[in-house]
């Protein structure tokens, strides 16, 4: 409902900006206030681009763990997300939502298991506790997916929420934990 409000208010302004230029080349195509309105119609996709921008996930150096593959599934869950926000931005269908949702809970598990994997197989100290903290983040998105069937709009705004401050926090705090035993032990 927010984008659905957002998105009629653009349109609304462009409509009201269009029919003042039109107005105002009628008036007196020299006014400096009818090529204000011009340079404010023209720059309405840019600066909307720039806004909604900030709404995706950005891979940046600093999230990297120095494990290839490991960066390489949380590029590709960055991705995923950035998928579902797509899918809330542009009121997309339900079948396309359900299906962004899914593919990013589906990959969250599998990247879980391969960190899983590594931390077993090179024996990280802190292993209990890292799994139990991705149990916890399973069973809340398992609960929002099991809202989601009651109320998609509002669940799955609250996903992505979700999904977007754990896995920088998660990348920025407990990955970066363990990355450097890892690394020594020659995980790739």
């Amino acid at each position: 409902m927010n984008q659905t409000v957002s998105m009629f208010g653009v349109a609304l302004l462009i409509l009201t900006l269009v029919i003042a230029v039109v107005l105002g080349l009628l008036v007196g195509p020299t006014s400096p206030i009818t090529w204000v309105l011009i340079l404010a119609l023209v720059a309405i996709p840019f600066v909307y681009r720039k806004m909604t921008a900030r709404r995706f996930l950005t891979w940046r150096d600093e999230y990297s763990v120095g494990i290839e593959s490991i960066d390489r599934e949380h590029k590709k869950l960055l991705g995923l997300i950035n998928q579902l926000q797509t899918a809330v931005d542009y009121a997309t269908d339900e079948t396309f939502e359900r299906e962004a949702l899914d593919a990013a809970v589906d990959y969250t598990r599998t990247h879980f298991a391969h960190e899983e994997a590594l931390m077993e197989q090179y024996g990280y100290p802190d292993f209990a506790a890292h799994k139990a903290e991705h149990r916890k983040m399973i069973d809340k998105v398992n609960s929002l997916v099991a809202d989601y069937e009651s109320d998609p709009d509002k669940t799955l705004q609250e996903a992505l929420d979700f999904l977007k401050q754990w896995l920088v926090r998660h990348i920025n705090g407990t990955d970066k934990q363990y990355s450097s035993f890892l690394r020594e032990k020659g995980a790739t």
